[in-house]
């Protein structure tokens, strides 16, 4: 009998204090949360269901003093599928944890992640829910041990006019390279090797910018024909390093993570990342429900106000994720935060970032998404780099930006 406390609403996420896990996930108009515990991750069945009966301020909450680092986990949404209002609850697909610091693997790929049914036409498709468990084709969220031995680890913090960046991707600037030990190729360890590091020293590099490094989705479309998402811009998890640069999944990704980085600073090397806070990997109305969707579309996504069935899309990836609403904005901030306190980065570009930047359709630089950077103790004190444009209208922006 697994035991269940009240917990607290924050942090949000799956938090281990040392003596148990306190989950806490944010739903607006969800009805009813199940929290769903795995003791394996390609598992298609729960080991536990618990229902969270605290809800505080939207926040659904649990704690559980039997809980460790290491346990894989998922949520049941309880709501409406309602897709004309732009309700898409279905407590048959097991979910993500938008705040989970690790995820167990990859996606295997089938009809059960959808949340409709993929019978009948395809316009009319996505109107009737879908029966099918999806939890067997779904990574699993995972509780994670944040302690960590950063000793006397400090930001470089090099001055701008001083600064040379080279931007890379972790798997591709190990996998080939003859002198990275062989299991470590194409890992965070194997960037964090004397080799790696040698050659930006020698060519004067100050900061790495990696390519996207948040879990990320290889789309069902290249799966089935082979192939995978390389660059990574199709995010999932905007807390947990990707599993695929790691020797693990159940939390290795990131001690591993935060050893390069720490790592690179001792040779005085800053870790700027490439983050994609425009759009997530659901896609568009015809996407698969792996998280925000499930959870609560009408707060994590912009809908299109007069047929809210659709998604506004300013990404060209089917989706726009809505900084507008107070949750997902706080959902961004909490990331760029945790990863400058928790993983030590020190700066971030931002991909087609006037996204941000739209409080109705058009781009402004007062937007409210800048006033809360500029006002964050942490995220502004570290290296901010925008992509100046994105697809929506005047999505042109380069040199509107605020300074700072």
């Amino acid at each position: 009998m697994i035991r269940v406390w009240p917990g607290a609403p924050a942090p949000l996420g799956a938090t281990w204090d040392g003596e148990g896990t306190n989950f806490a996930i944010f739903s607006e108009h969800g009805t009813g949360v199940d929290l769903c515990l795995f003791d394996d991750p390609v598992s298609g069945v729960e080991s536990a269901r618990i229902r969270m009966a605290e809800r505080t301020d939207q926040i659904w909450h649990a704690y559980l003093p039997d809980v460790r680092p290491g346990q894989l986990y998922g949520y049941r949404i309880h709501g409406a599928y309602a897709p004309h209002e732009g309700l898409r609850f279905n407590p048959a697909k097991l979910l993500l944890d938008p705040y989970a610091k690790a995820i167990s693997g990859t996606i295997r790929w089938s009809d059960a992640l959808s949340g409709y049914s993929m019978q009948g036409p395809e316009e009319q498709r996505d109107l009737i829910a879908d029966s099918q468990d999806s939890a067997g084709g779904l990574p699993k969220s995972v509780v994670v041990e944040s302690a960590f031995s950063w000793g006397d680890d400090q930001h470089p913090r090099t001055p701008l006019n001083r600064t040379v960046i080279y931007e890379c991707h972790v798997k591709g600037m190990t996998m080939l390279h003859p002198e990275v030990p062989e299991p470590l190729r194409g890992t965070y360890l194997g960037f964090a090797t004397d080799p790696i590091i040698d050659h930006l020293l020698s060519l004067g590099v100050t900061a790495v910018e990696l390519l996207p490094v948040h879990h990320f989705v290889t789309e069902r479309r290249l799966a089935e024909m082979g192939l995978v998402n390389y660059w990574g811009y199709a995010t999932i998890g905007f807390f947990a390093p990707d599993v695929r640069y790691a020797t693990g999944g159940r939390g290795q990704q990131v001690a591993e993570f935060k050893s390069m980085v720490k790592r690179l600073h001792r040779a005085g090397i800053e870790v700027i990342l490439d983050v994609v806070y425009n759009h997530t990997a659901e896609g568009n109305h015809l996407g698969p429900t792996l998280c925000f969707r499930g959870i609560d579309n009408t707060a994590y996504y912009r809908l299109d106000p007069q047929r809210r069935r659709y998604y506004t899309d300013y990404t060209g990836t089917g989706n726009t994720i809505d900084v507008r609403h107070s949750r997902t904005r706080q959902l961004v901030m909490d990331s760029l935060r945790y990863w400058v306190s928790e993983m030590h980065v020190d700066g971030f570009r931002v991909d087609l970032a006037p996204v941000l930047a739209r409080e109705d359709e058009a781009v402004t630089p007062f937007a409210e998404f800048f006033d809360v950077v500029r006002q964050d103790p942490v995220v502004s004190q570290v290296k901010l780099i925008a992509e100046p444009w994105d697809l929506g209208p005047g999505g042109y922006q380069v040199g509107n930006f605020p300074i700072g």
